[in-house]
């Protein structure tokens, strides 16, 4: 993708693809589901966890998967919060650069 992904961006995407799991989801999990979107490696990913964990929007537990602890993280109330806003944002922000985009489309064709 030619443009950049920013810090609150990657935030909201990150937020959106845990919040598709109820009980939870993993890194490696997460990294694949983001990637259908956007490229992102696991070495970004991480720090965006512990940053949303951080800001209290993700919880992290632990569970067993073939005999190893597997991390999960998983949305919490403020989290769901953060994401309603991200989304309400993400809606008026994209609204705005599509109107630019149609505007200057319709220019062309006069």
């Amino acid at each position: 993708m030619v443009f950049n992904t920013g810090a609150a961006l990657l935030d909201a995407i990150v937020l959106a693809v845990v919040a598709k799991e109820p009980e939870g989801t993993y890194g490696y999990k997460i990294t694949q589901d983001v990637r259908q979107v956007i490229e992102l490696s696991e070495s970004t990913l991480y720090p965006v966890l512990r940053r949303l964990q951080k800001d209290e929007c993700l919880e992290v537990y632990d569970r067993e998967c073939a005999g190893r602890n597997r991390r999960y993280y998983k949305l919490t109330e403020r989290g769901t919060v953060q994401l309603s806003m991200y989304e309400h944002e993400w809606r008026q922000y994209s609204e705005k650069i599509t109107g630019l985009f149609e505007g200057q489309k319709e220019k062309q064709v006069i």
